[in-house]
């Protein structure tokens, strides 16, 4: 029974056994072509850019909106703005992109194993 998407995706590990690491490294995005747990071939996995749409969009409105109440309660200068942001955006964004593409790959897996060298 392969491991349920939302969890293994949270948690970024294999889709089948949900134990071995997903990515390559700590802030990779690169996946591992085989799982070091359960040997499964995850080569043949295809996200596409569905999870970076998707980060793209979420996290424009997670950064937009607190950038607006600090530019409408404070109007600092721009140049606090170009300090402030940048760590939550890369933050934020390199996590929420790992977590994407692994329930993504949960999912294709969970639907079409077939196309996984099970």
């Amino acid at each position: 029974m392969p491991a349920s998407p939302i969890k293994a995706g949270f948690l970024q590990r294999c889709p089948r056994c949900g134990q071995g690491a997903l990515f390559e490294g700590a802030l990779s995005l690169s996946v591992r072509p085989v799982c070091d747990s359960c040997g499964l071939d995850m080569k043949s996995h295809e996200e596409g850019d569905g999870p970076a749409v998707l980060v793209m969009l979420l996290l424009g409105a997670i950064v937009v909106v607190p950038a607006l109440m600090v530019e409408a309660r404070y109007q600092p200068p721009f140049w606090v703005h170009a300090l402030l942001w940048p760590v939550p955006i890369f933050g934020l964004g390199i996590w929420m992109l790992r977590v994407m593409k692994a329930i993504l790959i949960a999912m294709q897996y969970r639907h079409r194993h077939d196309d996984f060298d099970v």
